[in-house]
Parts: C-alpha cells; structure tokens; sequence
C-alpha cells in the first residue's frame, strides 16, 4: 500500500466558485461551459451525417470512413490525460481557450481538403483541440458547484451537446444539400468564436499549481497504444486477424498500454493516476459512462449510411431522422435530477443503460425492407437511455474526488469514455466491413465493378446505378443491413453487460459524505 499523500495546497480560483454563499456568477461562467461542449457535440454528429458524402467524393470505403472518425477519437483520448494537467498547472480558463483555437485550426484544415489522408490529419488536429475542451470544461464543475447543484450543471453541459446533436445533422445536411461536404467542417467556425469569447468573459481561471508535470513518456505511450489498438481492430477484417501486420500492431498496443500502467504505478504522482479506480464510486461510474460510450458511438456511424444509403434519404432527411434520439436525450436529461433524489444513482444509471441494450436489441432486428418507423422507435429509446445513464454516471464519478484532483479525475474519466468510443467504433465498423464483404454478391460483374462495390454500400450503389444493376443494389442494401445487425447485436450485449455491473457493484452514494471535503482517495479506502 502506498503511503499516503502529503497535504495539497488546494486551487486557485479567481471568480465564481461554491461554498457557503455562492455567487450567482457561477450560473454565467457554466454558459461558458455549455458553449464550449455545444461545439463537440454539433461537430460530433455533423460529420456523421458527412461521411456518405464523403465516401462519394473522395472515393473513401469502410476503413477510410472509420479512420476519418476514429483519428479524432485517439487522439481526443489519448491527449486528454496531459490535456487536464496542463490545466491544473497553468490555468483550466486559458487552455480551454486554447483547445478551442486549435479546435478552430483542425477546421479550416478540414474545411480545404482534397483527399481522405488530408481529413484524418484535420481530424487528429481536432482530437487535439477536444483534448483540451472535454477534461477541462467538466474539470470546472465541482470548482463551482457544490454537490446539491452539479447534477443540475452537468445535466446543462450534457444538455449542451444533447442539443448539438439535432442541429448538426440538420445544419450538416441543409449544407451539403447546397454545398460541398467541406462546409461541414467551416460551420465550426462561429461557434468556436462564441465559445472563446464566452470562456473569456465569463469563466473564471482555476489553476492548481501543486499538479504534476506533464510526462511525455507517457503521453507517447498512450498516443502509441491506443493508436496500435484501433489500427489493428479497424484492419483485421479486411487483412484477417492472424496477418503479421494485425497482430503485430495489437501485440505493440497491449505492450505500450502495459508500459503505460507500470510506470504509472511507480510513480508518486502519475499523470495516468491509476489510484483513482481504487475507489469504488469512480471506478464504476467511469466503467458505466465508458461502455454508453461504447454503445452510443458504434450506433452513430452505423445509422447514416444505413439512412442515407438503403432507405434512400438525402442529407438534409438523414439528419431529421436522427432527431429522435437527441430528442429522446432531452426528454431523459429533464427526468434525471428528480429520479436521482427518488431512487438514487444506481437504479437511474443500470436503467438507463437497460433501456439502451433494449434499444439497440431491437434495432439488431432491423431488415432491408423495413421502414423509417421502426428505426425512429429503437432510436429515440436510445436517446432516452444515453440520457438517464450518462448524466448521472459522470456526475457521481467527479463527485467522488477531492476538488484538487478535479483536473486529474477528468481527464481520467474522458480518456476511458473516448477509448471505449474509439474501440467500439473500430469493432462496429470491423464487423460491418467484415459482414458486407462476406455477404455482397458480385458474381458476373467485370472485375474493376466488383472491387469498386466491394468498398462501401455507397460504392456500391453509384456502380448499381452506372450499370443499371437491380440485384447488385438488393444485394449490398441486404449485406450492409446484417452488418449493421451484427454491430448493433454487440452494442446492445455491451450495455446490457454495463446494466448488470452496474446493478451489482455501484455503490449507493447517498450514503457517503460529501465529496467536497476530504476524500481519501489516494488511502487504501480508494
């Protein structure tokens, strides 16, 4: 057992923060707050509802599509763990604001590209600036609010990217009705501006100077795994899981992620902070955001093509078919506060992650010839059940640190969330590409036709077209459908497996003190 820590100077707060009389500026620094995570969240579904486009375009199949998705969330994760630490050293204010312009960069990047190799890049860029926005922006909360207020603040900042979600396939699919799909990176443009002027006027700056340094070495070894993880996932249907490439970069990721943990365990004060799961509450909150994460993201790339593509919408119609979820997110978000302080967290996160695995169970039953309604009911229960769990999850996570490891905890907690988003990604979009190949029946075409239909439902669908070929269209609607089955089969099991950990191992809050005091989680109680 490690001994334990010597006593914190605790942050430096200029502005509004908690206590015994609150400020009530504390309400207009969480606009601040709602603004910045309004921006993750439009952009997070805008490029979604792209990424049919861009397929076209660009002449990108299913491993492009993901890595274009999947760039954004390493690095997003693999950043954020010094991303929390540059905040606690030199200010959570002045690198929130500097997330946003890099943010604001990895935009414009997108915005010229030519090629898909151009788009990952802008994309990495903007994992980046995310890195810096996502620990920091929730690194604020308990700063501010004490315990009987952060549900209410993190059901707002969760609002904020709730209510991103709706406008960016709407926003996302007017433009690339009347644009080209690189306008779907520029619209970043305002709400970055807003959001740093927000942070700027309204945020207060909260630093905690006693933090530790950034450790390069283990940035590079976390930049390096998960890197290594998601390449070698996203790549094994396509080269098959016993080529040297496939197992030898997972056999790197699981050597870099171990190299990881032993020097975080050996050292007094890590950036990776591994101590923080010994505490039961963290660790089981952050479990049960993760795999909601896990769920939500592999449902998110799996949908729009199957809107666009195989039930024939356009940009604009795919975008207002996604709004039943975000909307039943609202409708969730609304409902949390008031069921916490009925039932408690345990009930509202395992029900909220039940109600996801039915969902996404329901939907695994999805045909070719079925229609938009069926999709719009497994949907919006989605959204119902992303709502209940993962506002109460974050909440009591961050609830169960000390104010000065608010930076540290954050950054935690979001880099597991964006791992799990990343590797579900990476296996959803696996065992579609796996499952399309398999089942699409090429049989008669020239050669160069069958390669071309071979990379995406798209591509398929634009060589139907060119051929005037009915059963070749039949064939890759039928085969993209089982595999969007398959994902989602996965993603219902992972949530239902989250509902019963959850259900077996969270601890009941209500009964622990507050967390704004002493939390002992660097003793053996952690």
């Amino acid at each position: 057992m490690p001994p334990a820590a010597a006593p914190r100077t605790p942050p430096r707060t200029t502005g509004p923060r908690s206590g015994p009389h609150p400020d009530p500026r504390r309400w207009w620094a969480l606009g601040a707050i709602v603004t910045s995570m309004l921006v993750l969240g439009f952009d997070g579904t805008i490029l979604n509802v792209a990424l049919p486009t861009m397929a076209s375009e660009l002449h990108a199949g299913t491993g492009a599509l993901q890595w274009i998705a999947d760039s954004y969330l390493v690095v997003f994760a693999a950043l954020m763990l010094p991303a929390g630490l540059l905040g606690d050293r030199f200010g959570r204010r002045r690198m929130l604001v500097t997330g946003l312009a890099v943010f604001f960069a990895g935009s414009l990047a997108g915005t010229f590209a030519q090629n898909t190799a151009t788009v990952i890049a802008a994309r990495c860029v903007m994992g980046a600036g995310a890195a810096l926005i996502m620990p920091l922006a929730m690194a604020v909360l308990p700063s501010l609010f004490g315990p009987d207020e952060r549900t209410k603040a993190m059901g707002a900042v969760s609002g904020a990217a709730a209510l991103g979600m709706p406008l960016g396939p709407l926003v996302g699919g007017l433009l690339l009705d009347h644009f080209w799909w690189g306008s779907v990176f520029l619209v970043n443009v305002p709400l970055i501006g807003l959001a740093v002027a927000a942070c700027l006027f309204l945020l207060p700056e909260t630093t905690d100077p006693a933090s530790p340094t950034v450790d390069v070495l283990a940035t590079a070894l976390a930049v390096g795994g998960l890197g290594a993880l998601v390449y070698g996932v996203t790549e094994g249907p396509g080269r098959g899981w016993s080529s040297p490439p496939v197992l030898g970069t997972l056999t790197a990721a699981a050597l870099l992620i171990t190299l990881l943990v032993v020097r975080s365990r050996r050292q007094e004060r890590p950036m990776l902070d591994l101590v923080l799961l010994r505490h039961r509450g963290f660790l089981w909150n952050t479990v049960a955001a993760s795999l909601v994460m896990f769920t939500l993201t592999g449902l998110l790339f799996v949908l729009p093509p199957y809107l666009q593509t195989v039930l024939g919408q356009d940009a604009f119609g795919t975008g207002l078919r996604m709004v039943p979820m975000p909307a039943g997110m609202l409708l969730s978000s609304r409902a949390t506060a008031p069921l916490l302080r009925r039932l408690g967290p345990r009930p509202v996160i395992g029900g909220g992650l039940a109600v996801m695995a039915l969902a996404a169970l329901l939907g695994s039953r999805t045909d070719p010839g079925d229609g938009y309604g069926f999709t719009a009911l497994w949907l919006s229960l989605v959204g119902i059940g992303f709502g209940l769990a993962i506002i109460p999850a974050m909440s009591e996570a961050l609830g169960t640190l000390p104010r000065h490891r608010a930076g540290v905890g954050s950054g935690l907690l979001t880099t597991l969330r964006q791992v799990s988003a990343a590797v579900g990604l990476a296996v959803c979009g696996s065992l579609i590409a796996g499952a399309y190949t398999r089942r699409l029946d090429t049989d008669g075409l020239p050669p160069a036709a069958a390669r071309a239909a071979g990379e995406s439902v798209m591509a398929a669908h634009a060589t139907a077209a060119k051929l005037g070929d009915a059963a070749l269209l039949r064939s890759a609607d039928a085969a993209y459908v089982h595999g969007m089955d398959l994902a989602l089969t996965v993603c219902g099991g992972t949530a239902l497996a989250a509902a019963l950990l959850v259900g077996a191992f969270l601890p009941d809050s209500r009964t622990r003190p507050d967390a704004s005091g002493p939390v002992a989680v660097e003793s053996s109680d952690a």
